[in-house]
């Protein structure tokens, strides 16, 4: 009988009290941020759907470089992240979530500007299915999206999680 490779998915709870949040890596890198307050099912939940047969460590020593940046930008430190990621998704998805990672600190975008940007014109709708199914929240900035006419809504990390997000960039400086 052989036996199967499994996958590993090392993660962990971040230690904040204002942003509690699940977090997980495999060896290619950051490939899930959880939703505020959501737990460890969620983490479950995605990783059973994205990547089956994966065993899930709790693992501080291999997701501390993650954790590190996220709590550098919930501080105001941080405006980039420099970590490798590993977004799983289809090819469609992954185009999106590279035009969202272009997205400056701190200023919003439309669903139609992210399809245009992605040469898919038309697109918003699917491009906002995309949007909701990104399993990096903040890391890749789906959060700063928004509808043409500057209204907020949907969001897999919940609108007051969204809105926190946008306050807390619209607050920072970063050394100014």
């Amino acid at each position: 009988m052989e036996d199967k490779v499994r996958h590993l998915v090392f993660y962990q709870q971040l230690d904040n009290q204002e942003w509690p949040l699940y977090l997980a890596a495999t060896s290619e890198g950051l490939c899930f941020v959880g939703s505020l307050g959501e737990g460890f099912a969620e983490l479950e939940n995605w990783t059973e759907k994205y990547v089956p047969g994966a065993l899930l460590e709790e693992n501080e020593a291999e997701t501390a470089k993650y954790a590190e940046q996220l709590q550098e930008y919930f501080k105001g430190e941080r405006s980039r992240f420099d970590i490798p990621l590993n977004a799983i998704g289809t090819v469609f998805q992954q185009e999106v979530w590279a035009a969202l990672k272009e997205l400056p600190y701190g200023e919003t975008t439309s669903y139609g500007e992210i399809a245009d940007k992605i040469n898919r014109p038309g697109s918003s709708r699917a491009v906002g299915t995309a949007i909701g199914k990104n399993p990096i929240l903040i890391v890749v900035p789906c959060h700063r999206v928004i509808h043409k006419n500057g209204g907020i809504s949907g969001y897999r990390g919940k609108l007051p999680m969204k809105k926190k997000l946008l306050v807390l960039e619209t607050k920072m400086t970063f050394g100014k």
